[in-house]
């Protein structure tokens, strides 16, 4: 797993597949993105997958480095009037390979986490390649809330998979499924039903 590309293609591409198959009011649902629709989110996938490095800092500029923003001003941009219109542009980008300045990795986070915002709601269910997963959640481990990360969460609690070797952070156990670790990492609070353990209560009150 030296080149993330291929695994955030064919994630790209299982997205693709879902969405292919969904009403158009579907498209209406809140997402697990504050105030953003499955709709919102769709588009926003779009944005990511054009930008580039220094297009990232030149959009971040004008939006005042208010990255929540830059965020929103691209997915007004990229949102179509339709959702058929959104994912077609969505599949005119899915093959790509720009990407802010981060990461690579931080590309798994977002096709992962996204998907899980678009599915879950939807009552889709994905099964990540592991390996995948793992690297996100390390990447997450190391990243500052701020900048959408966990890093802060791991001095309350030891999150451990119960599907996988990961084992990070310190505290109160706090055990769970890899997947929903890592959105828990990312602030998704839904993941907290996945998870059990003595620092759970700790983790649940740092999060909300």
């Amino acid at each position: 797993m030296t080149d993330v590309w291929p695994i955030v293609h064919a994630e790209r591409d299982a997205l693709l597949a879902d969405l292919e198959q969904l009403p158009a009011a579907e498209w209406d649902i809140p997402s697990l993105c504050e105030g953003w629709t499955v709709h919102d989110v769709v588009a926003h996938l779009v944005d990511t997958a054009l930008t580039t490095r220094v297009g990232f800092v030149l959009g971040l500029a004008r939006a005042r480095f208010d990255f929540d923003r830059q965020n929103d001003r691209g997915v007004r941009r990229h949102r179509g009037a339709t959702p058929g219109e959104t994912l077609a542009r969505f599949r005119a980008v899915a093959q790509r390979t720009t990407t802010p300045p981060a990461p690579l990795d931080s590309r798994l986070v977002e096709a992962i986490v996204h998907g899980e915002d678009i599915r879950r709601p939807l009552g889709i269910a994905r099964s990540y390649p592991l390996e995948a997963v793992e690297r996100a959640i390390h990447l997450q481990s190391r990243t500052p809330r701020s900048f959408g990360g966990g890093k802060e969460l791991l001095e309350h609690a030891r999150l451990t998979a119960t599907d996988s070797d990961v084992a990070i952070g310190s505290g109160l156990a706090v055990s769970g499924p890899a997947l929903s670790l890592l959105l828990v990492l990312t602030g998704r609070t839904i993941a907290l039903d996945d998870l059990e353990g003595p620092g759970l209560e700790p983790l649940s009150a740092e999060l909300r």
